[in-house]
């Protein structure tokens, strides 16, 4: 079983306000796109992050240009709450929604689709996107470059293999991720728990299946792999996982036999799959070449890219639009 980490229960509002401040200081680099690069010469650098707040200044990657000093439709979207906004947050989103192209491809803007066009399904749901982004001080060119990444530039889908790779849900679930990550990878590890919260929060939707990305200068990345694949050929894959993100740094080969001891498994047959499975991690890495991976983590929502914020509550924001549209 994975593990699912709860949130703590705050005894006292000093110690809630204390967490809450914690968890927007640890949210924030995944909401900007923190990955560890393949060509990083620092392993811990946050190219992701860096290259999102690069385009968030230039405002390079809008979708389109924008006349900052056009005239903004601020009348209110019926049954949208801005209230939790401030004044300049709140002229963003009316701003942003009255630029931003319509999600279902018609020649409009979104503000059109939520308000007139019943057809477009995604219209709510793209409001919605852009208003959490906002509220969670999104720079404006990055809600820009996401919104487009989703809605009118999305990714080519990709093929991938996954018979004999780690999974967890059922093979009918209507939602399919793909993970590429590195046991080494502090990122992989800042988004552990937020994978098992969607696991947690949307158990019969989705089915998650873990590849591993070696991206070469992490000691030991490729052993740990191994030594995962190997724990699965035991029914034990996602309790190594844990186990080997929790130890991130710790995965000398007598760490992982420990690990391996740690959990039961049967040593004789955990050695022969463990140098059986080099080549299983070499073809998981070759199928996130194909795929377009150079860092780590990287997701794939049925089949193409994931774009967005790399927090359960975005991927499950595309859960439920994604359910919703194709009921």
């Amino acid at each position: 079983m994975t593990r699912i980490v709860k949130p703590a229960r705050a005894t006292t509002r000093g110690v809630s306000k204390v967490i809450s401040v914690f968890m927007a200081v640890l949210c924030m680099p995944l909401l900007m796109g923190a990955a560890c690069g393949k060509k990083s010469a620092n392993a811990g650098s946050d190219p992701g992050a860096a290259a999102a707040l690069e385009r968030a200044g230039s405002g390079t990657d809008d979708p389109k240009p924008v006349d900052d000093n056009a005239p903004v439709d601020k009348t209110p979207l019926p049954g949208v709450d801005l209230g939790q906004l401030p004044g300049d947050k709140q002229d963003l989103f009316y701003k942003l929604v009255g630029s931003l192209s319509s999600p279902c491809g018609k020649a409009h803007s979104l503000r059109t689709s939520f308000t007139t066009d019943q057809s477009c399904k995604r219209a709510p749901f793209a409001v919605r996107y852009v208003l959490a982004m906002i509220g969670d001080e999104v720079p404006e060119a990055q809600v820009r470059e996401w919104y487009g990444q989703k809605y009118t530039k999305p990714a080519t889908p990709v093929k991938f293999d996954l018979a004999h790779e780690p999974h967890i849900g059922s093979d009918d679930a209507p939602i399919r991720l793909v993970e590429f990550y590195d046991y080494g990878c502090p990122h992989c590890e800042e988004f552990l728990p937020f994978m098992e919260r969607v696991l947690q929060d949307e158990a019969s939707k989705v089915n998650v299946y873990f590849l591993h990305y070696n991206l070469g200068h992490f000691p030991n990345s490729q052993e740990a792999a191994q030594a995962a694949l190997a724990a699965f050929a035991q029914g034990k894959f996602h309790e190594m996982h844990d186990l080997l993100f929790e130890h991130r740094t710790e995965h000398a080969p007598d760490q992982l036999e420990g690990y391996a001891k740690q959990l039961g498994l049967d040593m004789s047959k955990f050695h022969t799959d463990y140098l059986g499975a080099s080549d299983h991690v070499m073809q998981q890495k070759a199928q996130g070449e194909t795929a377009g991976v150079d860092s780590t983590p990287t997701l794939f929502f049925n089949d193409r890219k994931y774009e967005g914020p790399m927090h359960w509550k975005y991927i499950e924001m595309w859960i439920e639009e994604e359910l919703a549209v194709n009921r």
